[in-house]
């Protein structure tokens, strides 16, 4: 059998965002969604937001978040990233592999599981891609702020069945 994952996120009873409609906007900063370049997507920071802009679990980690919490936002946050995949490529299932997350989880001074709330969005990927293609080289990091308050925020580098060129 063919591991496809958007029939994973059928079985899961995930709710993908979209975001062609509005498209992905520029709240933060002046960015773009995504950028890619042959077999390369490489997706903008993306947090634990709605599409109306309400926050899951905003805070820090270790005084107003519990661990629980934050690992339920980096959870949220790998679902947006889901959203932006499709909207990149059309469907989850041109993905390839994941190569590089990059994540920042506002913390305390002595809150040093970094990796525990990280997990939420790495464990997301590998159910919804499978162990081979879910996993990736990554990097969690703790921080003091995050822009409009968000608990964790990742950027996300994955690689494409067909390259921008074949299109």
């Amino acid at each position: 059998m063919v591991w496809s994952a958007e029939q994973r996120v059928k079985e899961m009873g995930l709710v993908i965002p979209d975001y062609a409609n509005p498209p992905y906007g520029e709240r933060y900063a002046t960015m773009k969604a995504f950028h890619r370049t042959g077999r390369t997507l490489t997706i903008s920071g993306i947090t634990p937001e709605d599409r109306q802009g309400n926050k899951v679990h905003p805070g820090r980690v270790g005084d107003t978040v519990t661990l629980e919490e934050g690992y339920a936002a980096a959870r949220y946050a790998a679902i947006n990233v889901l959203g932006l995949i499709r909207f990149a490529v059309g469907s989850l299932d041109e993905v390839s592999a994941f190569v590089r997350t990059l994540t920042f989880v506002v913390v305390t001074p002595e809150f040093s599981d970094v990796n525990l709330v990280t997990n939420g969005a790495a464990d997301l990927f590998v159910e919804v891609f499978g162990d081979t293609i879910g996993r990736s080289t990554s990097a969690g990091i703790g921080v003091m702020n995050l822009s409009g308050g968000n608990v964790f925020e990742m950027v996300t580098v994955v690689e494409t069945k067909t390259s921008v060129d074949d299109e």
